[in-house]
């Protein structure tokens, strides 16, 4: 893979992950249903596709790794549950936005967490965020559903920030194809059963979209993901990817009509910029490593 192909194929995943919130909008089912579904159809795809790499999903997994991946799914899981909640309240822009907030909360988990130092300017990301997000929210009513979609949302990206913490630190020496695959297959299993009735009772183009989310905005997204990091450093595959909520929003607004106030926009661009301006800056930290979202 060239430079080239690597940027078409960062482009690509960031309009695929934009559409993870389309999908949600588009499924007539609840967020446990859609996301055992969505991790289910993923982890078959990530299992086919390593099989036919001649790739074992079990080489170097001992019961440690098995308890981090767990727990990882575990996060991996309450991020999609609570980002479909967040969809299904307050509709996709508000959901994007919210859940745009996890660069923020990555800073201060290592912050106070693991206790890394972190920078004048990592704070003042912090900040721009921060006021992204209350520019973001409608109103302080907590009767106002945009208003509760976006706390939905924020706890989306504070469990993916999580999620993000726990990758890098427990579960990185892993090929990222072969983490995924367990952490989809420890998301269907700890959702599967909170899905029962309803998953009986979806529609055949439900399944339809459920296998589009599972099998495009999830693993070809990933697969495309750690292809142009083979070529790209991680800041320029960031940047392109803290696009999404501009997808998405572009998708919301031309597929559902759904179009976010100027005071959210205000927000949303201070939040991305934010997000760009991290990725920009040149630092001797390993990055992270995760799943998509």
């Amino acid at each position: 893979m060239n430079r080239q192909r690597a940027l078409f194929a960062i482009h690509v995943a960031a309009v695929l992950f934009g559409l993870t919130g389309i999908f949600g909008e588009l499924i007539n089912s609840d967020a446990t249903v859609i996301t055992a579904g969505r991790a289910g159809f993923a982890f078959a795809a990530l299992y086919l596709f390593m099989r036919f790499q001649g790739a074992s999903i079990l080489h170097g997994i001992n019961l440690r790794n098995l308890a981090v991946l767990a727990l990882a799914g575990a996060m991996l899981a309450t991020h999609w549950v609570t980002f479909f909640i967040s969809v299904k309240v307050s509709g996709v822009a508000i959901a994007t936005l919210g859940f745009a907030s996890f660069p923020a909360f990555i800073t201060l988990c290592e912050r106070l967490v693991f206790k890394e130092r972190v920078s004048a300017q990592e704070w003042l990301i912090v900040g721009l965020v921060t006021l992204g997000l209350v520019l973001v929210t409608p109103s302080i009513d907590l009767r106002d559903d945009a208003t509760i979609g976006l706390g939905w949302a924020v706890l989306s990206g504070l469990t993916f920030a999580l999620f993000t913490l726990i990758n890098r630190r427990a579960a990185g020496h892993l090929p990222a194809q072969q983490v995924a695959c367990w952490e989809n297959l420890f998301v269907a299993m700890l959702t599967l059963p909170f899905s029962f009735p309803a998953i009986t009772h979806i529609q055949a183009l439900d399944w339809f979209w459920v296998a589009l989310l599972g099998i495009l905005c999830t693993a070809l997204s990933h697969y495309l993901l750690v292809a142009s990091l083979s070529v790209l450093n991680a800041r320029s595959a960031g940047i392109v990817i803290a696009l999404e909520p501009v997808y998405a929003i572009f998708f919301a607004a031309v597929l559902f009509a759904q179009y976010p106030s100027t005071r959210a926009l205000i927000g949303g661009a201070l939040m991305i910029s934010a997000i760009v301006w991290s990725g920009l800056r040149k630092t001797q930290r390993k990055p992270a490593s995760s799943a998509p979202h």
